[in-house]
């Protein structure tokens, strides 16, 4: 794929990114420790996620600074985990990460673009809905996580037309 969006290096990640990765995306979920104990992504969760899907990592001279997952299911795929270096959130990396999986997603005959987001996380919803994302449901947490969540919560479903591209 790579594409370069002002000085940043679009790409999809290798096996050999998955540590590097994992401390970004751990990095940038830091701000849910009000909710949910541990990393929000262990080593072998990580593997996991990049045997079903692809992360695309954004890079600014080789050190990374962005990732999103992306998972293709159809014509529906799943977008997730999008993370941005602290030190470079609010500067358009996230949304360009969006639109680089977005139209990975379209590229691949994607029609829609689904996510979740955790309703503890009200600062969310009205990111994705300024990128056409509506509010489509509610699901529960996933098993694998109850134990880890320390307040009642569930998942905001959300979701995108893509278009043809």
């Amino acid at each position: 794929m790579g594409t370069k969006a002002m000085s940043m290096e679009i790409r999809f990640a290798e096996e050999s990114d998955l540590p590097a990765l994992t401390a970004l995306i751990n990095q940038a979920f830091k701000v849910e420790a009000f909710f949910i104990v541990r990393d929000r992504l262990i080593p072998e969760e990580a593997l996991e996620y990049f045997r079903k899907g692809r992360f695309l990592l954004a890079e600014e001279n080789g050190v990374l600074a962005g990732v999103v997952y992306v998972e293709l299911r159809g014509e529906r795929s799943y977008l997730g985990l999008l993370s941005v270096n602290p030190d470079l959130q609010k500067t358009g990396l996230g949304r360009r990460l969006m639109a680089a999986a977005e139209e990975f997603a379209r590229e691949m005959g994607s029609h829609h673009m689904d996510l979740t987001v955790v309703n503890l996380r009200t600062e969310l919803p009205p990111f994705y809905r300024k990128l056409g994302y509506t509010e489509n449901g509610t699901a529960p947490i996933r098993p694998e996580m109850v134990p880890r969540v320390t307040q009642p919560c569930h998942f905001i479903r959300m979701t995108k037309p893509l278009g043809k591209g």
